[in-house]
């Protein structure tokens, strides 16, 4: 028997070993036959309802569930949130140099969350357990302490070495205008065209999708091409004049409408 035989004989008994002693179902899908509902335990069960809350399918919730702080504060503090925010980033640089740029180009990124990180505050909160509280978290962005996110920062010196213009769009209050400008270059932004800041009288009772969608509309009648549009948060992408392409950051430790 020549070596490739040999091979091939001990691969097929590797696999059929493995096939028969394993209790993986070959249709793992499917649904069981004795109609009982499968119960997964939180190792299982929190990293489906992130995919489903990252994909914009769960929405609308207030607080991490309970049985997953640990799960995400894993997820935060390890390299899994890293990672998925390097390619995030990295497919946004790679679409700003396929293009062809112009003038007027622009790319919107959101603060908190997208380029300045609020992960000191979330990890004295239980990283989105606990329900949220604007005035202590108001009083902790007043602090201009809030560190810069490293792949967003990278990603946002690629594109200015590209030649694009770049445009904050916060949803902090213009009353926090000075205090955020001066966290930003703390945190290593130093250049922009535009900071855009909430102004809660022209856009009360208005959500956040509503408002962001207004002030891109201003933002292309001012002759600005929006090219490319980076938030962790889908009511930072989605609605009218979102531009070329969006790009959605990892987040589950809260949702905006």
């Amino acid at each position: 028997m020549n070596m490739k035989a040999v091979v091939l004989a001990v691969a097929t008994i590797l696999v059929a070993s493995q096939c028969h002693g394993s209790e993986y179902e070959f249709y793992p899908l499917e649904l069981r036959s004795d109609g009982l509902t499968v119960h997964y335990p939180p190792e299982v069960w929190c990293p489906s309802w992130r995919l489903a809350a990252e994909a914009h399918n769960y929405i609308n919730w207030k607080t991490v569930p309970q049985k997953c702080a640990e799960y995400v504060e894993s997820y935060i503090q390890g390299d899994q949130y890293d990672s998925d925010s390097k390619y995030v980033n990295q497919q946004a640089y790679f679409f700003a140099k396929s293009i062809k740029r112009n003038e007027n180009d622009v790319f919107i990124f959101s603060v908190d969350g997208t380029v300045l990180s609020n992960v000191p505050y979330y990890s004295k909160h239980g990283y989105g357990v606990n329900p949220y509280n604007a005035t202590v978290y108001d009083a902790w962005v007043l602090k201009g302490e809030a560190p810069a996110l490293a792949q967003t920062l990278k990603n946002y010196n690629n594109l200015l070495s590209l030649g694009f213009k770049i445009v904050f769009l916060t949803g902090r209050t213009v009353d926090k205008k000075a205090v955020t400008e001066a966290n930003l270059k703390e945190a290593g932004f130093h250049t922009w065209e535009k900071l855009i800041l909430k102004d809660p009288i022209a856009y009360n009772g208005q959500n956040a999708a509503s408002y962001k969608a207004a002030e891109r509309k201003k933002l292309t009648k001012e002759g600005w091409r929006i090219v490319g549009n980076i938030g962790d948060q889908w009511s930072d992408i989605t609605g009218r004049n979102v531009g070329l392409r969006t790009f959605k950051l990892p987040n589950p430790m809260y949702f905006i409408a």
